[in-house]
């Protein structure tokens, strides 16, 4: 994709949507955290979890599955629908959701909280579609989706720390996610929960400096994503006051250097392919703490531009043909592209709005 390309239609949904299709059922390689407590725990991944075993690892799986639905959703006559449903209905099975509730009844809290996080979103995407096939598929998720959020809420409410890498294990991305599922789902204990945790965890923190990231191949930046969090959390004036004490850096001249997006020299690379990522999730996540402020305030054009910098970088080159970004990053790019989890229009997408209406409108495939 070039970088001037910044935005989303048919033909770069094919693109994205063939990238899911190419890994979705591709059992290996496979790179995955398992607990064994004896032989008969070490089977293959289509075993351990059988929907999600596919795109190299779980959390990949998920959010590629993911990815499917939201452009189905945004693109109901496209000509990739066909083959995405098929991938759906093969691994969207009441059999399948059964086996993954028995791995997550044995390990309560595999992939806590990125994976399970990116399967409420799936959820969420589920519950928002209008669109009989939608609802067959959500109630036949539903039985792991609150087998999870159960589990999540046990889990939250014993956190006593956040994670604030900016890799599978941070806390506020994970946070982020979590909130616009509970919101969408009206689950009020839920958005309670993650609210006053949210708080507790970053309503007094202070001066943090941006120039200390990335930490190693972070695919998330821990500062943005802590902000992304609160402006979900706070009301406007209160965000923007928190802002000022968290990132005072900031500037106000219009400028996009105040924070440089690190490039990918070796594509091949499974570690150094998170700056694909990182570029992508630190758009969205700019573009988050622009909804989260008044129009009127002298931050915006400088996050925008830093959130433009950043969108085309991330977007340069990146169908990549090499397994190390094509099995996930795909997945970032279109949360970014279809505006996922923003709270009010900033700008930077034209033509979110009648993507979203047809989406909205059902449509056949």
């Amino acid at each position: 994709m070039p970088p001037d390309n910044l935005e989303i239609n048919e033909t770069t949904a094919a693109q994205f949507a063939q990238l899911v299709l190419d890994c979705i059922g591709r059992e290996y390689p496979h790179s995955g955290l398992y607990w064994a407590d004896s032989d008969e725990d070490i089977k293959p991944p289509r075993e351990l979890t059988p929907t999600f075993y596919g795109c190299l690892d779980w959390h990949s799986a998920v959010h590629g599955h993911w990815l499917l639905v939201r452009l189905m959703r945004h693109f109901p006559e496209a000509s990739f629908n066909a083959a995405s449903k098929q991938a759906l209905e093969q691994s969207l099975t009441p059999e399948k959701i059964q086996g993954e509730i028995a791995h997550f009844q044995r390990l309560p809290f595999f992939e806590f909280p990125y994976g399970v996080a990116w399967l409420l979103q799936l959820a969420a995407e589920l519950h928002e579609w209008n669109h009989p096939q939608a609802k067959q598929w959500r109630i036949i998720l539903e039985p792991l989706e609150k087998l999870i959020a159960g589990n999540l809420q046990r889990w939250i409410d014993g956190l006593k720390l956040p994670n604030r890498t900016g890799m599978h294990s941070q806390t506020a991305f994970a946070l982020g996610l979590m909130l616009d599922w509970a919101r969408i789902t009206e689950n009020a204990d839920f958005i309670q929960l993650l609210e006053n945790k949210a708080r507790q965890f970053y309503f007094s923190d202070r001066n943090y400096s941006l120039q200390f990231e990335p930490l190693g191949y972070d695919f998330l930046s821990p500062g943005l994503a802590e902000a992304d969090l609160m402006r979900r959390v706070l009301p406007t004036t209160a965000f923007a006051d928190w802002l000022t004490d968290f990132l005072p850096q900031i500037p106000i001249d219009n400028s996009a250097n105040w924070l440089e997006s690190p490039g990918v020299d070796n594509p091949k690379d499974y570690m150094q392919s998170h700056f694909y990522g990182l570029n992508l999730s630190r758009a969205w996540m700019l573009e988050g703490i622009i909804s989260g402020l008044a129009n009127s305030d002298r931050r915006i054009e400088t996050l925008r531009s830093a959130a433009l910098h950043h969108r085309q970088h991330g977007l340069a080159d990146i169908v990549s043909e090499h397994y190390a970004a094509s099995h996930w990053v795909g997945t970032f790019a279109v949360y970014l592209l279809t505006n996922r989890g923003l709270q009010k229009k900033i700008g930077v997408t034209e033509q979110y709005d009648e993507l979203r209406q047809a989406g909205e409108a059902g449509g056949e495939f």
